[in-house]
């Protein structure tokens, strides 16, 4: 039986920013609001979101991990899928499929088209993506949380994480889209290396910079270290607004036991040459006071026993339960980094 996590004590400090993938930043990010209700704090919620996984499709700009934690925020997610629209349809998808368009593998939702729409528009009439995400989020966010939670994409400039692959299709190695590793081929296919292009050319969009260099904490939810966060971290003076911020950076494990929770990161994090343990990418990541980019790491229960070899690469740590199962216990999660660092 699962138990009721208790009362939260520890309320969230005036100015929070989060460094967000998809669907596990966005269930993170909930917990994040589930406290700030619980302990009637008013504080400040800025969520940075990668754009590795942008992609354009039918001429549309499809912006995944923007539009996950967008949904989920704003209570228009699909919860049992953890991505797209509730109440989904897939007419627009079908008609394609029928003409013989590619690609028939990632499926654009009739409800979600409404968003891509309006987003390629605007981005044609010269708005960058950030004030078009700021627009989008008017309907989002603004009814439920005024001003005190703000969506902001990594960058502006168009970053597009590849993966280069072992193609069964073609027989021979090639770069794909990551879309195209993740949905098409399920991440199933052997890979030897994850690209972000454009990100060493790319520059932090508006608010970036200043967000985890006024923050009071920096939170970094389970989110894939290679392609979620470790894209927002591959664009020029993101790391370095973390090693100078202020404020206390906490992660949270996405490794649980020698396995990723959701998503593909085992898979990703062997390609880039790091051990899958939750010790493993809190050293990757590793200690500010070393150059990294984090100053506390949450493990699972299941981990404890790693908690000596984490706090050994000078990263303060703890075990506590990581499972998700719902917004109360992603809160007490989120009181637990606060705790860590000492707030």
């Amino acid at each position: 039986m699962t138990q009721t996590p208790p009362r939260p004590t520890r309320a969230l400090p005036g100015k929070v920013t989060v460094l967000s993938g998809g669907v596990g930043g966005a269930r993170f990010l909930q917990g994040v609001l589930r406290l700030r209700e619980l302990t009637g704090a008013s504080s400040e919620i800025t969520v940075i979101a990668n754009t590795g996984d942008d992609i354009w499709l039918h001429g549309l700009k499809v912006c995944p991990d923007l539009d996950t934690v967008m949904y989920t925020l704003g209570e228009g997610i699909d919860t049992e899928r953890g991505w797209g629209r509730t109440d989904e349809t897939w007419h627009a998808k079908e008609e394609l499929a029928a003409y013989g368009v590619e690609p028939t593998w990632f499926g654009l939702g009739d409800r979600d088209l409404a968003t891509h729409l309006v987003r390629t528009q605007m981005l044609d009439a010269g708005y960058p993506l950030s004030a078009v995400t700021d627009a989008l989020c008017r309907r989002w966010l603004s009814p439920r949380f005024g001003t005190s939670v703000r969506l902001l994409p990594m960058s502006d400039d168009r970053i597009e994480t590849h993966v280069v692959i072992d193609d069964p299709d073609a027989g021979e190695r090639r770069a794909v889209h990551f879309q195209e590793y993740w949905i098409r081929h399920q991440a199933a296919v052997p890979a030897y290396s994850v690209v972000p292009i454009g990100a060493d050319k790319a520059t932090p969009a508006p608010g970036v910079l200043d967000a985890i260099g006024e923050a009071d904490l920096v939170l970094v939810p389970p989110s894939n270290p290679v392609v979620s966060v470790g894209t927002i971290l591959a664009v020029p003076g993101v790391r370095d607004a973390l090693a100078k911020t202020p404020a206390p950076v906490v992660g949270v494990s996405g490794i649980v036991g020698d396995d990723h929770v959701r998503g593909m990161a085992r898979q990703l994090l062997g390609v880039i040459g790091v051990e899958v343990s939750a010790a493993g990418v809190a050293e990757h990541y590793g200690a500010r006071a070393t150059g990294g980019v984090i100053d506390g790491w949450l493990v699972d229960t299941v981990d404890a026993g790693l908690v000596a070899r984490i706090e050994a690469a000078g990263i303060s740590s703890r075990a506590v339960p990581l499972m998700m199962t719902d917004h109360d216990a992603t809160a007490a999660m989120v009181e637990a980094a606060l705790d860590l660092a000492g707030l």
